[in-house]
């Protein structure tokens, strides 16, 4: 049975190693096609994480503010999500719609991310899934408003968030990550994956 911390669901360890590695591989295939790229706010500050996308949209930010584009900043189309991902999502989801966005964060050994919302989507019916692969990273989950008292857990490799039902627009966030906590990636860091129906 999964967590459920303010109804964000934590599968912890529902990835095995090999099922890990062979979804980094594939991963791997995605940034060479999109390579990773260091996103700015909509004030001008350069985020902590690189990130790229995967499927029909990528998730984007600059001083237009975030949202979601349908190509790569270098101009070519976002590779298709990875089968290991999308067999991940139809899981867990249950669900025959498949995620136009698999968003992939790469967190160094300061990168964090600030408390945020998923809310660039159309519909908030649709789950968030998130996918924690390398170093543990220290979750915290707050509120649909912003402020208040948050909670937290550290999500090691192979876990996996929902965020579903009235959790799908609380705040949440990385505040740092535990370097040296997982062997999984060969220059160490955690990378994070979000999968979202963006239409």
């Amino acid at each position: 049975m999964p967590l459920n911390i303010r109804g964000v669901e934590i599968h912890q360890h529902i990835l095995d190693r090999p099922a890990q590695e062979a979804m980094v591989e594939e991963l791997r295939a995605v940034q060479a096609a999109a390579p990773l790229f260091s996103p700015k706010t909509r004030w001008g500050k350069e985020m902590s994480v690189r990130m790229t996308s995967a499927g029909k949209y990528g998730w984007y930010s600059d001083a237009r503010g975030y949202r979601y584009e349908a190509r790569h900043p270098d101009g070519g189309a976002w590779p298709p999500i990875p089968p290991s991902v999308l067999a991940l999502w139809h899981d867990l989801t249950g669900l025959a719609r498949a995620p136009d966005c698999c968003l992939i964060n790469y967190y160094g050994e300061t990168a964090r991310m600030g408390l945020h919302q998923d809310r660039d989507e159309a519909d908030f019916t649709w789950p968030v899934m998130s996918v924690s692969l390398g170093d543990d990273g220290l979750f915290r989950i707050g509120n649909e408003a912003r402020g208040g008292k948050t909670e937290s857990i550290w999500l090691a490799s192979g876990d996996v968030a929902m965020l579903t039902g009235a959790s799908r627009l609380l705040h949440h966030g990385i505040d740092r990550i535990r370097p040296g906590s997982s062997t999984l990636l060969a220059r160490g860091g955690r990378i994070n994956l979000t999968c979202r129906v963006v239409d």
